[in-house]
């Protein structure tokens, strides 16, 4: 196998994974498809690979295996598949903890092959893959009620800057006239969850500074849980001042996508002009160079 090249022994260590974890893969995709909170998951492979694929070209110098990380990364995909296996864990647990090891499995299999410089490149891409383990139930469950419990705050605060009287308890909010409730498909944490990922790539694509890609990331954040309070407010203002048929219309059941993209304009706002402070920067350093330089030669 030492003389195989590089990318053919990747991809030998990957089909080994396959042949392996054909169950979990084949369970992880499924819930994609079937449930909203997971629809992210067919994105990842996609996009990691996608990332990969498009900075090729850096594979090409010549390679340094790191066999000795590598292959720690391996051994340690092997025993965290085997307390997945052997442990009586519930089935969520269990199928993240088994795509936590084949994740674990195909990082190693490249830092293995492809060593640990060219790996640092796709440092990134390779990390990305992470997304790909289901969020185990009782941990979704409280971000679903984070995410319940934030949507009500913002969507009050919007009732009361505009001059609505409006009282919260816990998720339930009452306005003259209505009286709603934020369940759990209001909190919109599909959307939330890719809105959150969508920001990640973006940052990584046009960001350089690692503090930059954080403030997008991390602002990603409280921008999903405002989308949500804004689409409770328009739809309960709209319901109440236009007509009683937007409280269970169109924009209700399928207006996700319009708030989506208003929270991805903000998203892109904020990548403008986080990268018009990076060029500045980096123009000025120039510049500075430049004028350093040109003291020095003239002397």
């Amino acid at each position: 196998m030492t003389r195989l090249p590089p990318s053919r022994r990747f991809a030998l260590l990957c089909v080994v994974s396959l042949m392996i974890g054909w169950r979990p893969l084949l369970s992880t995709f499924a819930l994609g498809l079937r449930a909203d909170e997971y629809t992210h998951l067919l994105l990842i492979v996609p996009i990691s690979a996608s990332l990969i694929f498009a900075e090729r070209a850096t594979l090409q110098p010549v390679l340094e295996p790191a066999v000795g990380f590598g292959s720690a990364l391996l051994v340690f995909a092997i025993v965290i598949a085997g307390y997945s296996h052997w442990t009586g864990l519930q089935s969520e647990s269990q199928l993240s903890i088994s795509m936590l090891a084949i994740v674990i499995w195909w990082i190693g299999s490249f830092v293995l092959c492809f060593g640990s410089r060219i790996s640092r490149q796709f440092l990134f891409p390779l990390c990305f893959l992470f997304w790909l383990v289901p969020i185990p139930a009782p941990a979704l469950n409280r971000i679903v009620a984070i995410w319940q419990q934030g949507s009500a705050i913002s969507a009050s605060m919007l009732f009361s800057a505009v001059g609505v009287p409006v009282t919260q308890d816990g998720i339930i909010l009452s306005i003259p006239g209505l009286s709603l409730e934020v369940a759990q498909e209001c909190s919109s944490l599909r959307s939330s969850l890719m809105l959150i990922v969508t920001s990640m790539v973006l940052a990584h694509l046009f960001l350089r500074s690692f503090w930059g890609k954080t403030a997008v990331v991390l602002a990603a954040i409280p921008l999903s849980i405002a989308k949500n309070g804004f689409r409770i407010f328009a739809i309960a203002m709209l319901g109440t001042r236009v007509d009683p048929g937007f409280l269970h219309g169109n924009l209700h059941r399928h207006g996700g996508i319009l708030f989506f993209l208003l929270a991805l304009f903000a998203v892109l706002l904020l990548l403008w002009l986080l990268n018009g402070r990076e060029n500045r920067l980096s123009e000025n350093d120039s510049y500075q160079q430049k004028a350093t330089g040109g003291g020095q030669h003239v002397d």
